[in-house]
């Protein structure tokens, strides 16, 4: 099972209202508008030297990229996996923003995965992005583990992704470990079993008369309801994953 690359967009502008108005609510830090996703090995090495080549071109890095455990990880192959993603952020360029996404929280390789990766790169990465978090129990379990692996102070990025996990967002983004909330769109719609058409999960230029994911009521009110427990908490939400790049 392997993952294809894909990216995260975060949502952002050129201005701002904490600029000009007083007592808004800004996010902790800023975050690149982009988080470049990738679980197989030829394609995150592949991402961590564009990484390296646009920092140097811009002279700054420009988009995060996280390695994949949850998608990269072959079954059975999963301790091999966290083992190799720690040795590409360990050996990743000192001005790198390197993430690893490890398994849920009740998958049997979580434990392991925080332990190995956290434990033993850490202090190199930029955060470990936690999916399928169903509640704030989620997030103190994910921070259990990494009290556990000596790495308190690395931030937890979480994504969403059922109806139940959205209307918990705002907990969610209150908890001060999490840095950042995403919004898993398939998984959100395939929750629906039906009540959310496919057409759901693409987007309006290649579905132009049906309803994609941002014009479906239901999905468009998810991404809101994620986006405003977000700003009420300082955090950033961050859009879902998208693979169609063909209207910029």
């Amino acid at each position: 099972m392997s993952t294809a690359t894909h990216a995260n967009t975060r949502m952002g502008g050129s201005a701002h209202p904490r600029d000009v108005l007083l007592g808004a609510q800004a996010a902790a830090l800023a975050l690149p508008v982009c988080d470049h996703y990738s679980g197989v090995e030829v394609r995150m090495r592949k991402s961590l030297q564009l990484q390296a080549e646009m920092t140097q071109e811009f002279g700054t890095c420009v988009f995060d990229v996280t390695l994949d455990c949850e998608d990269g990880a072959p079954v059975g192959g999963e301790a091999e996996h966290a083992a190799l993603v720690t040795e590409l952020a360990l050996n990743a360029a000192p001005e790198a923003r390197v993430a690893v996404r490890v398994h849920p929280v009740d998958h049997p390789s979580f434990a392991a995965d925080m332990a190995t990766i956290a434990g033993r790169a850490g202090h190199r990465l930029t955060h470990i992005m936690v999916p399928k978090v169903e509640s704030v129990r989620d997030v103190e379990q994910a921070e259990q583990a990494l009290l556990q692996a000596g790495a308190k102070d690395l931030a937890l990025h979480v994504l969403v992704e059922s109806p139940a996990a959205v209307q918990r967002a705002f907990e969610i983004a209150a908890h001060p470990h999490v840095q950042s909330i995403s919004f898993g769109l398939m998984d959100f719609v395939s929750a629906h079993a039906g009540a959310i058409p496919a057409e759901a999960m693409g987007s309006n230029v290649s579905n132009p008369t049906g309803l994609g994911q941002f014009t479906h009521p239901l999905v468009v009110r998810a991404k809101l309801e994620i986006a405003s427990a977000c700003h009420a908490h300082g955090k950033v939400p961050s859009h879902c994953v998208v693979t169609e790049f063909s209207n910029t």
